[in-house]
């Protein structure tokens, strides 16, 4: 049985990144523990409000447990930093936020998780954060470091197939249906992820996709049922979201304990 970590910023983002391979990573008899750097304080206020004495970090932690039991995950953690906001937002330097954080800091307390769970495998983010969340480009930065301080042998970095993603738009364009929900445009995808030259491994998660779905819905505060997620029909969903890519660091070891050799497809690409 191998250990996987799942580094992620903001609870939520599991769901939407990784959430078949932590899936299908528990499915195989192998422990997926997720990681957050924060605990999404700067997040979408809930649509029913929140509950007295409630804050908006109390119930993202409880839509985080939720998606986790619905994945399988053997349980959660918080580094205990503070949501860092968009881009620009003068938030990115508030005191403690995860953007602001010393990367010593933030990476020993990463690593001290990797240590005492003797994590076989660590998930991040790609370099560019897959999305350019500045938590997202730190919480890559922060593993890096983190993987080197415990020796964890394998990491993977989590990111979108932009060209699978613009494909998949292009056929939607050219066969519009009245199920599906209005598409984005294609330039708000130009910066998302990496193009396909650059995958390493490709777990196919069309068979564990209804989690995913169910794992995106506990996160209601932030993913409605109008988003473009939860308003895909369930078969469309499972093509558009079935699919999660990872790039494999060229310096991890090849010879440690990888259960992603038997999720994933790989696809020789370099990292």
């Amino acid at each position: 049985m191998s250990t996987v970590v799942f580094l992620h910023a903001h609870p939520d983002d599991e769901a939407i990144g990784t959430a078949c391979t932590i899936a299908l990573t528990a499915k195989s008899g192998h422990r997926a523990l997720i990681v957050f750097a924060t605990r999404g304080e700067l997040g979408e206020l809930p649509p029913d409000g929140l509950n007295p004495g409630e804050t908006l970090a109390d119930r993202r932690v409880d839509e985080a447990r939720a998606a986790a039991d619905i994945l399988g995950a053997a349980g959660i953690e918080f580094l205990g930093f503070k949501d860092s906001g968009m881009q620009g937002d003068p938030r990115n330097y508030a005191a403690g936020s995860f953007w602001a954080a010393d990367i010593d800091v933030a990476a020993r307390r990463l690593a001290h998780t990797l240590r005492s769970e003797a994590a076989d495998v660590l998930v991040t983010y790609d370099e560019g954060g897959v999305s350019g969340h500045p938590d997202h480009r730190k919480a890559h930065r922060v593993a890096t470091l983190a993987a080197t301080m415990a020796r964890t042998p394998v990491v993977y970095e989590a990111t979108f197939n932009r060209d699978h993603l613009l494909g998949l738009l292009e056929s939607a364009r050219r066969n519009p249906s009245a199920e599906l929900p209005s598409l984005p445009d294609p330039e708000s995808l130009s910066e998302l992820g990496v193009t396909a030259d650059r995958i390493t491994t490709v777990v196919q998660g069309r068979s564990v996709a209804y989690l995913k779905r169910a794992a995106m819905a506990a996160h209601a505060s932030q993913i409605g049922e109008t988003s473009l997620f939860l308003s895909l029909p369930p078969d469309a969903f499972a093509i558009t979201w079935g699919l999660e890519w990872f790039i494999r660091r060229r310096e991890s070891s090849v010879t440690a304990d990888d259960p992603f050799r038997e999720l994933g497809v790989e696809t020789g690409a370099a990292a």
